[in-house]
């Protein structure tokens, strides 16, 4: 595995470019990511028990599919526009479930079980055709930071709000989630039996300088990048940069060159003036892409995470006190 580090680039970001640089249209480019990056986990691992869902590599079909709805993306833009979203995940979701219907493989997304009106037992992310059965699939689409404190499991990847960690959404989904179908709330909503029941997790993950640890489970090819502070920020090294937004941290940044894009390229400088103006209104990690000039388009060649200088030691401390979940 590549170690991380602010100085460099990686090389799953050229790779992406390399594939899929001729898409244009954010929500495809994103969808595009969610069906080709590498999985976060590594399903062959033995601790995951079969459980964990895989894509495989993307075809010609599909990669055929994909540009063709670069140039035309009006269904796309329709099924986003139905239920526009702030959420992250669901963002995700809904770009896979146009995928698996545009497939014919989805039954349902988001299929709620209830065991009385008022009590929610649960809620299928997907349902999958699959023979003459049904596969479960869980999806989530995470991002983590490494707590350097705690580096030989999981509860040191730590979510950027400070609110979870991949431990803890690995064994809320293999618990909790992947059971669903067993539970007769359930059952009496299932036209056909669930054959399969696998989570399909993508994401990133964030180390700080220097720290590159192995981690068994997690996939050798992970998307990754760099966290560091903001004390630190000034070490960073590039002449342009943007603020992601969280909606747009799926798929590695791309910029035109024009202006309604340039204009929202930083140099160095004012990249610390808008951390600076971030953190004085949000306490929240901040999302950087760093920027070279490729072609008509500024295309991103690393990522990282700038958290509040405070944010390493309130991560231990909300672990090591409980109000983390491990």
């Amino acid at each position: 595995m590549t170690k991380p580090g602010p100085a460099q680039g990686d090389a799953y970001q050229a790779g992406f470019v390399q594939r899929w640089g001729h898409l244009r249209h954010a929500h495809v480019r994103a969808l595009a990511w969610l069906l080709d990056a590498p999985d976060l986990l590594d399903p062959a691992a033995p601790q995951w028990q079969g459980q964990l869902a895989t894509l495989g590599p993307v075809g010609g079909a599909v990669a055929d599919w994909l540009a063709a709805l670069d140039q035309q993306p009006a269904a796309l833009e329709a099924a986003l526009g139905q239920h526009q979203q702030t959420r992250l995940g669901k963002y995700a979701e809904q770009l896979m479930a146009f995928y698996f219907a545009a497939q014919g493989q989805l039954h349902a997304h988001g299929l709620q079980v209830r065991a009385t009106r008022n009590d929610t037992v649960g809620e299928f992310d997907f349902l999958l055709r699959a023979g003459a059965g049904l596969q479960h699939l869980e999806f989530a689409t995470k991002f983590y930071l490494l707590d350097a404190s705690v580096t030989s499991d999981f509860s040191g990847l730590v979510g950027p709000n400070l609110a979870d960690t991949l431990g803890a959404k690995m064994r809320k989904i293999f618990q909790q989630q992947l059971t669903l179908s067993n539970h007769p709330a359930a059952q009496a909503l299932l036209p056909a039996p669930v054959i399969s029941a696998q989570a399909l997790v993508k994401g990133w993950l964030f180390y700080p300088p220097q720290v590159a640890p192995r981690m068994s489970g997690i996939s050798a090819t992970h998307c990754h990048g760099y966290w560091t502070t903001r004390s630190a920020a000034w070490q960073l090294q590039g002449e342009a940069f943007v603020l992601l937004p969280r909606l747009q941290w799926l798929a590695p940044a791309r910029l035109p060159l024009a202006s309604a894009g340039a204009s929202l390229v930083l140099d160095k400088s004012e990249l610390l003036l808008a951390l600076d103006d971030h953190q004085a209104q949000s306490r929240a990690p901040v999302m950087v892409a760093h920027l070279v000039e490729q072609g008509d388009g500024l295309v991103e060649v690393r990522r990282g995470f700038v958290v509040p200088d405070a944010w390493p030691e309130q991560a231990t401390q909300r672990r090591q006190s409980g109000a983390l979940p491990v």
